[in-house]
C-alpha cells in the first residue's frame, strides 16, 4: 500500500538564493532532508511546475509543490512480539534488541520482525516510513535503537545520524591480543564477488570506526567500539580488515582460532558461540522534540558475560600452570 503526499509552500524571499533543497526543508519540516531529495531528483517535488536539481539556486517567490507517494507500512502485519523498552514517550522508543531479531522484513524475513512488533505496540505508527526505523542492528547484534514515534522525530533523528551527534557505542569481544586501541579509517561497499557480504573497498562510503581495550585475554580482546559513520556491517568489517575479528562472526570471522593450551570449557565455548560477539551498549542523542540531551547505556546479554568470564578464568588457570 502506498500513501500519497500533496503539499505546497511559497518560497519566502529571505530564502532568497538558498538551495531548493535546503528551502524544502525550511519549508516541510516533517519531513528528512533525504527525502525531500529524493523527490526532487524524481521530479515529484517542483518549483513553479519545473523539475530542479536539489543544488539548484532559488530567487524567491517560487511554489514548491510536492505530489508523491510514499509506503505506507500497514502493508506490513502487527504481530505480538515481545519488546524490551527502555524507555518511550511521546516522540520515540528506546528498546533493547535482543540476538535474532530481524529489525525490518527482507526476503526470508518478512515476519517476526521488530518492525512487526512496532506496529503491534503503536498502531499509529504504521503511516511512517519503515514504522519510524531511523537505524538498525543486525540480526544477531544485540542492543540499544531508538526509534521516531512521528515524523518529526524522525526527521530530527535522520538529521542527528546524518550529522553524527548521534553517539552510539558498542562492546565487543575480538580474536586476537590487542596492544592498544585504535582508529580505523576505511572505505566500505559491497563486496566485489559476494554481494550478501560487505568490505573494504577503494571508493566505497566513507566509514571511521574508533576502538579501545577494555580488558585484554590471552588469545582475545574485549573492545569498545564507537561509531563515526554507520555503514552496514561496519564494526564486524572493519575489526576483520585490522585483523581482530569478532569472536563468533559467522561472515568475517575467518578460521577458528583458538589460544595455545586453552582450557576445554573455553575450546568449546567458542567452537559453540552462536553469533558475532557484539552489543549497542550506549545510546546518547539529543530529544528530537524537546532538546533535551538523553543518554541510556545497557549492560551485556548473558551469553557475552558468560563468554568473558570464561575467557577470565582460562587466563587465570593459564598463571597457575
Amino acid at each position: 500500500m502506498a500513501e500519497s503526499i500533496s503539499l505546497q509552500a511559497t518560497v519566502p524571499f529571505e530564502l532568497t538564493g538558498s538551495r531548493i533543497d535546503q528551502a524544502a526543508a525550511e519549508l516541510f519540516p516533517e519531513y528528512s532532508r533525504a527525502r525531500l531529495q529524493s523527490w526532487i531528483k524524481e521530479g515529484t517535488l517542483t518549483a513553479n511546475g519545473v523539475v530542479h536539481k536539489p543544488k539548484d539556486k532559488l530567487i524567491g517567490g517560487e511554489l514548491l509543490v510536492v505530489n508523491a507517494t510514499v509506503e505506507n507500512s500497514e502493508a506490513w502485519q502487527a504481530q505480538d512480539i515481545e519488546l524490551d523498552i527502555v524507555y518511550e514517550d511521546d516522540d520515540i522508543l528506546v528498546i533493547n534488541k535482543p540476538a535474532g531479531l530481524v529489525v525490518h522484513p527482507a526476503a526470508g524475513h518478512h515476519n517476526g520482525t521488530l518492525l512487526n512488533a512496532l506496529l503491534h505496540h503503536a498502531p499509529e505508527m504504521a503511516h511512517l516510513p519503515r514504522v519510524g526505523i531511523v537505524h538498525r542492528l543486525d540480526k544477531d547484534t544485540t542492543g540499544l535503537m531508538v526509534v521516531a514515534k512521528n515524523l518529526i522525530a524522525q526527521n530530527g533523528l535522520v538529521e542527528q545520524l546524518q550529522d553524527r551527534s548521534m553517539g552510539r557505542e558498542y562492546e565487543a569481544i575480538a580474536t586476537g591480543f590487542m596492544t592498544g586501541g585504535g582508529k580505523v579509517d576505511a572505505p566500505i561497499a559491497r563486496h566485489q564477488r559476494d554481494r550478501k557480504r560487505m568490505a573494504v573497498v577503494e571508493g566505497g562510503k566513507h566509514a571511521v570506526t574508533h576502538y579501545r581495550v577494555v580488558k585484554r585475554f590471552r588469545g582475545h580482546t574485549h573492545v569498545r567500539c564507537k561509531l563515526e559513520t554507520g555503514r552496514t556491517h561496519q564494526i564486524r568489517v572493519h575489526m576483520a580488515y585490522v585483523n581482530y575479528p569478532l569472536l563468533g562472526d559467522p561472515v568475517y570471522g575467518g578460521r577458528l582460532r583458538l589460544p595455545a593450551g586453552c582450557t576445554e570449557e573455553l575450546r568449546e565455548s567458542i567452537r559453540q558461540f552462536p553469533r558475532q560477539a557484539l552489543h549497542a551498549k550506549r545510546l546518547e542523542l539529543w530529544h528530537p522534540v524537546t532538546g533535551d540531551w538523553m543518554e541510556w547505556e545497557i549492560d551485556l546479554p548473558e551469553d557475552m558475560k558468560q563468554m568473558l568470564a570464561i575467557l577470565e578464568a582460562d587466563m587465570a588457570a593459564d598463571k597457575d600452570a
